[in-house]
């Protein structure tokens, strides 16, 4: 698979098949895959703990068990979203949420559905692989945008060996709960978690493909 084909194949899964595990080589090659991706200064600002096994499985049980409590989690420590998101990014960001219920059948005012989606995120979607994504406290929005490339080259290694992968920004709202599993640095703050593994060609919610903008809107041209 060429890196076009592993890209316009790439999508946040969102069914995996639990009975079909990721050994450690496997992941241990795709992070070294991913380690290529550049970052300013060769920073490689990037820091990673994967979980699989009891140790996973002991980290879901903990979040659920807590979940009842803390619906929103433990609050992350950046916000995720900007306050106040404008347009366009905000029709893009709800546009995105309905057609995803929609492939599964929950509707807007289906309350009870929705939260049961969103509480998937706990169990990595049946993923049989969380990779904890961590970068220093002292790192810039500079260090930022180089973890996202590091992302990106990993999804796509993955996708071209027919692995899928779900980034996570809902497991920064737990980041203690996870500390518990991963033990980080103190001076390490929890960006992501990416979900790992085999993906269900026959979930519906894996048909979705998110909208994406033509070049035309986002990009300009001149002296060519």
């Amino acid at each position: 698979m060429n890196v076009e084909d592993a890209a316009r194949g790439r999508y946040s899964c969102r069914a995996f098949l639990a009975d079909k595990p990721v050994d450690r080589k496997t992941v241990e090659e795709l992070l070294n895959i991913a380690a290529t991706a550049p970052s300013g200064g060769n920073l490689q600002p990037w820091h990673v703990i994967a979980l699989s096994g009891p140790p996973l499985a002991a980290l879901i049980d903990d979040v659920k068990a807590q979940v009842g409590d803390l619906p929103r989690g433990e609050g992350s420590e950046y916000r995720i979203y900007p306050q106040d998101l404008k347009q366009p990014y905000f029709d893009r960001r709800h546009k995105c949420g309905e057609d995803l219920y929609a492939t599964i059948g929950v509707g807007r005012e289906d309350k009870p559905g929705r939260m049961k989606q969103f509480r998937r995120n706990i169990e990595l979607f049946s993923a049989p692989v969380g990779l904890f994504v961590y970068l220093d406290r002292q790192m810039q929005p500079g260090q930022w945008s180089d973890a996202g490339m590091f992302i990106q080259t990993l999804m796509l290694a993955a996708s071209a060996r027919g692995l899928a992968t779900c980034g996570q920004e809902f497991w920064a709202m737990w980041h203690k709960s996870v500390a518990r599993y991963t033990d980080p640095s103190e001076d390490w703050m929890l960006f992501c978690g990416i979900a790992l593994g085999v993906p269900d060609p026959e979930a519906p919610i894996n048909s979705l493909k998110t909208d994406r903008a033509p070049v035309s809107e986002f990009a300009r041209f001149e002296g060519f």
